[in-house]
């Protein structure tokens, strides 16, 4: 088995759309094709987001993670939110989320991150393990709010 991890860019958009829609369906969204091709390859056109690809014995598109950039006043140093992971069905349980996830540290590593961060749903018990298990750190000393602003 080999498993490759490297940057997506703008020519990569029909492989990345179909994986970012199976993905906004797996969390209760409507698949619609056309709405996830148009955000994410906003994003990749624009640079806003970092996309990770994931290939699987040389075929591109087994998964990817999606890093947004923020900033943290208090450290006055760049944050990363991993805000997106999605593994295909067929390449789960191979390694390939782990490999996604050191890559998103060694790439905020190198972009001289002080954190890399991620939120998950409290019922996600997998994903959890998985976190527990590559070193991330829960932490509980805040209570994140959100404030909606338009019907999604």
């Amino acid at each position: 088995m080999s498993l490759a991890i490297r940057r997506a860019v703008a020519a990569d958009l029909d492989l990345v759309a179909p994986l970012f829609d199976r993905y906004r369906h797996f969390y209760t969204q409507r698949q619609d094709e056309a709405a996830s091709r148009a955000f994410i390859g906003e994003r990749l056109r624009r640079g806003d987001s970092t996309v990770l690809l994931a290939a699987l014995d040389g075929a591109d598109g087994a998964g990817f993670v999606q890093l947004y950039p923020t900033f943290s006043s208090v450290r006055a140093a760049r944050v990363w939110v991993l805000n997106d992971l999605y593994v295909e069905a067929t390449a789960r349980r191979r390694g390939v989320a782990r490999a996604l996830l050191d890559a998103a540290a060694e790439f905020a590593r190198a972009d001289g991150a002080a954190r890399l961060e991620l939120e998950t749903d409290h019922d996600n018990a997998q994903a959890q393990a998985l976190y527990d298990s590559a070193g991330w750190q829960r932490y509980d000393g805040t209570q994140r709010y959100q404030l909606p602003l338009a019907q999604a």
